[in-house]
Parts: structure tokens; C-alpha cells; sequence
């Protein structure tokens, strides 16, 4: 079972050396920098839907109250 595991410490030099070969030197960075915005980019979003949700929350509990009142 520990095959689906994580990668350990070769696993991981194997990997960084499969994307060196791929990707050369002077790319590395470029992706770097490009999934760096990526993630903020998520993040924000993921923060802006949270913050929609819970501004929309007391709207959906105000108006479930009025229409039980009647």
C-alpha cells in the first residue's frame, strides 16, 4: 500500500531532475513565477466566493423570516 503513498527523498529528486530536463534552466523560473500568480489568482477568487456566500447568507435568513410571518 505504500506505493500510493507520497514521494519520499529520491522520488522527489527524480521528479525535480525529469522537470529540469524537460523545462531547462531558464524556464524553471518563468514557471516559477507563473504558478506563483496562478495560486495568488485562486486565492483571491477563493476568498471573494467565500465573502459573496456570506454576505448572501443574512439576505436568504432576513427574507425565509418575512415569508414565515405571513
Amino acid at each position: 500500500m505504500a506505493a500510493f503513498g507520497l514521494p519520499g527523498g529520491m522520488e522527489w529528486w527524480i521528479i525535480l531532475g525529469i522537470i529540469l530536463l524537460l523545462f531547462g534552466p531558464t524556464q524553471l523560473p518563468k514557471l516559477a513565477k507563473m504558478f506563483g500568480k496562478s495560486a495568488k489568482a485562486l486565492k483571491e477568487g477563493m476568498d471573494e466566493g467565500m465573502s459573496a456566500l456570506d454576505d448572501e447568507k443574512p439576505e436568504q435568513t432576513a427574507s425565509a423570516d418575512k415569508g414565515s410571518d405571513s
